[in-house]
């Protein structure tokens, strides 16, 4: 081999919906990298052969979601390439895409509160794998049944927080009428024992009776008030140093006009 080659070190894993990165160092100086990968009971795959890069994406050689992996890193040069001598390799930790991939955040469709009922659509995440006719896996096709949504959810301005679970696509939970709720939704699998809870979705939150005071606080009252106070006293004087030069006018007038 050539063991005077670097090898590569701090390799990880990084995969959000079976989308999946393979990342380490360092940057290579004088000679390249090449990426095995290595499935249990599949065939040794090759990708990013010679790169300089230090991150590799293995997502289309990792279809069999539930294989475990692991990744060979090849120090190799060129010359290296043209013989049969094993160049030196560092090997990742093992991967299992389908119980170590990140969910991503749910995509919120719709949601409405009308009487006392908040009821929320949303759209599964999208995988990179398609279906033969050229649409996108979700994560639902691939999962299934090991996929559940945790809707968390509290009155707008208030702490308290409560949750619901649903294995569909939507939520219909009961509220009160006269009050907003803020909410946010992510993805679970329950028969994990890590990665179990996905990213949460953007937090939203319903408008229903919202008047200025909630919308803006009582600062804006108060601020208002202040300015109010302000003009009616600025009208007020005015009127008054009017009201007086216009007495004093009328004052000069009725005053005799001297030598008459």
């Amino acid at each position: 081999g050539n063991p005077e080659l670097p090898t590569a070190v701090n390799i990880t894993w990084s995969s959000i919906n079976f989308k999946t990165i393979l990342q380490w160092q360092p940057k290579p100086s004088g000679y390249f990298y090449t990426v095995e990968i290595h499935g249990q009971t599949s065939d040794t795959k090759k990708k990013c052969i010679l790169t300089t890069e230090t991150e590799c994406d293995v997502t289309d050689v990792l279809r069999n979601v539930k294989e475990t992996y692991t990744a060979h890193i090849l120090s190799v040069t060129a010359a290296v390439m043209d013989n049969f001598e094993e160049p030196p390799f560092a090997v990742s930790e093992k991967f299992t895409p389908y119980s170590q991939t990140v969910l991503g955040k749910p995509e919120i469709q719709n949601y409405t509160q009308k009487d006392s009922k908040l009821n929320i659509v949303f759209q599964d995440p999208l995988t990179p794998y398609t279906f033969p006719n050229g649409s996108f896996q979700s994560i639902r096709d691939i999962l299934q049944h090991d996929l559940e949504y945790k809707l968390y959810y509290w009155k707008d301005q208030s702490s308290g927080k409560k949750d619901a679970t649903t294995k569909s696509q939507k939520f219909e939970v009961s509220v009160e009428g006269t009050k907003n709720y803020c909410f946010y939704i992510q993805g679970i699998i329950p028969s994990r024992r890590e990665n179990r809870n996905g990213q949460e979705s953007v937090v939203l939150c319903t408008s229903i009776g919202k008047n200025i005071l909630d919308e803006y606080g009582a600062e804006v009252f108060i601020i208002a008030a202040v300015i109010a106070i302000a003009v009616i006293t600025l009208a007020i004087v005015l009127s008054v140093i009017l009201c007086k030069r216009k007495k004093a006018k009328a004052a000069r007038e009725k005053e005799p006009l001297n030598g008459v």
